[in-house]
């Protein structure tokens, strides 16, 4: 018979695979805080001699940094919208109401997450383009209101999950089902669409592909490629770029901070279910 492992071994392991992960992002705190001298000096430094503070300010001012925060807050805010909309629907369809086909049109909708974006970037980009949207934001806003399948997926796993008894004492009072979705799933379902939210706001905030293939006037530019602009002038300022590389991760760790019970929560309770 084995032996339980020591707690303080599972700490030390912990200890260690969270310093391979936080390592990174340290080395990018440590350059965005460096000069351009000190940057490439050799050997490395990992606490920077001055620290250059105003990289930041520069990174905020010498391009338009808050512009583009702003579109991508729109597209953001929007993504969100739109994936709690149209994802929860389907899902409750899939999972909480009876109907022929539901299974075998399900099994479709989970193929499609086999397509990469690559495969169907020119369609699409054929299609909005016939629309008139191309140089615009709805190419990146109204795909999402027309549901995810991997977000669909988690959140129909949780919904078998809850007791089918609620939804029948329901109709038993005369509740039908638009009433049984809002006021007895959504309210039980915090966890799994937080965690939705959160894959979607990743997704969103960091894309750079469907930004780079629909938006072309650069006032519409998202915080992804306002930073390659950066990486492709003539003369990189790569203290500037680490700078707004900090600024742009930091939402992210924040957010997961705040909410990383409701995701953990979400994901541990997704299972699957028959």
């Amino acid at each position: 018979m084995y032996k339980q492992i020591p707690l303080s071994l599972n700490y030390i392991v912990l200890i260690i695979i969270a310093l391979a992960y936080i390592v990174p992002f340290l080395w990018l705190l440590s350059n965005s805080l460096k000069t351009d001298q000190e940057l490439f000096s050799t050997p490395i430094t990992w606490i920077p001699k001055h620290f250059a503070f105003s990289n930041f300010k520069d990174a905020f001012t010498q391009f338009p940094f808050f512009e583009y925060l702003r579109n991508t807050l729109i597209i953001v805010g929007c993504n969100l919208i739109g994936v709690a909309v149209s994802n929860t629907l389907v899902a409750y369809g899939f999972s909480r109401i009876q109907w022929k086909g539901r299974n075998v049109i399900f099994i479709f909708v989970l193929a499609t997450m086999m397509l990469p974006f690559q495969v169907t970037m020119i369609p699409l980009f054929v299609l909005f383009t016939n629309f008139g949207w191309i140089g615009t934001f709805l190419p990146l806003i109204v795909p999402t209101f027309f549901g995810n399948a991997y977000y669909i997926f988690l959140l129909r796993q949780f919904f078998i999950g809850i007791p089918k008894d609620l939804s029948e004492s329901a109709k038993v009072d005369g509740a039908n089902e638009f009433y049984i979705f809002s006021r007895i799933i959504l309210p039980l379902s915090k966890p799994v669409i937080a965690t939705v939210l959160i894959f979607s706001f990743i997704h969103d905030w960091g894309d750079f592909i469907g930004p780079l293939v629909y938006l072309s006037n650069n006032k519409l530019y998202t915080l992804s490629l306002g930073v390659q602009q950066i990486m492709g002038a003539t003369d990189p300022q790569w203290p500037l770029l680490m700078a707004a590389g900090v600024a742009m991760t930091v939402p992210v760790l924040v957010i997961f901070f705040f909410m990383q019970k409701q995701f953990i929560q979400g994901i541990s309770f997704t299972g699957i279910k028959d």
